[in-house]
């Protein structure tokens, strides 16, 4: 069985955020960057999950991105997958990135692609969606368990209220989040042998993208806090009426 685990870049949760060129670039000084967790703690894990039981199994990783993403790529073949193909472009749109990919599944064959629920950066959800359409294979969003027999995939995730399990044959595109994995370390058995796995590069397909960025802004900053002594209960009720705003 072959598994394709689609990886990110982003930026680590503790980076200060600000944007150059009047609020149109995202400023990368200083900025530590990271596995998109969805991707690393979920999808891929539960793909090497896969592998442990099955040793025929192999793990293809992939991602959209420049050579500074290498390093990422490295830490997720650290944690247990066998190969990985950098597509060499850089893009914001997801209808790019995710036909990009697509292109990469077609030529290869696989039974099974994994993605992240999202990315922490810009938190569109569609790429899953957008490669299942490409490639015309079944597509389960949110998943939080996902088992294995044989070419059938039994999924569940979370609904309105409850849970939904679904069976499906393979091929088949998952977005997975919390609950279908465990997040996990890797050894330096792994680190050491990451580092002669092979990382193919490849140029992008002919596709064009279907929106830009036109600016970002950050969220306004919180207000200060204001205290009112405790017996001052008519300057507590001025400010609720006048200034409190509604959550």
């Amino acid at each position: 069985m072959k598994i394709l685990v689609c990886v990110s870049k982003t930026p680590d949760t503790t980076s200060k955020i600000a944007f150059t060129d009047g609020g149109t670039k995202f400023d990368e000084a200083g900025v530590q960057w990271i596995i998109n967790p969805y991707d690393e703690w979920y999808a891929l894990v539960r793909a090497i999950e896969l592998k442990e039981k099955d040793a025929s199994v192999s793990i293809t990783l992939v991602t959209v991105g420049g050579a500074d993403a290498d390093p990422i790529i490295r830490k997720a073949l650290a944690l247990g997958g066998d190969e990985a193909i950098r597509i060499n472009t850089d893009s914001s749109d997801s209808y790019y990135i995710g036909a990009q990919i697509a292109a990469v599944a077609k030529a290869g064959g696989y039974d099974l692609i994994f993605t992240g629920k999202e990315t922490i950066d810009y938190n569109g959800s569609s790429i899953g969606g957008t490669i299942a359409e490409l490639i015309d294979a079944p597509y389960i969003s949110l998943a939080t368990k996902f088992e294995l027999a044989g070419t059938t995939a039994t999924v569940t995730r979370e609904i309105e209220g409850g849970e939904e399990v679904a069976e499906v044959a393979l091929p088949l595109v998952v977005s997975c989040q919390k609950g279908v994995a465990e997040q996990r370390i890797p050894n330096m058995r792994g680190i050491m042998a990451a580092r002669t796995k092979p990382l193919k590069v490849n140029e992008p397909e002919a596709v064009e993208a279907l929106t830009n960025i036109v600016s970002f802004e950050l969220p306004p900053a919180k207000a200060g806090v204001k205290l009112v002594a405790p017996d001052n209960v008519a300057e507590l009720v001025r400010l609720l009426h006048e200034e409190a705003k509604a959550i």
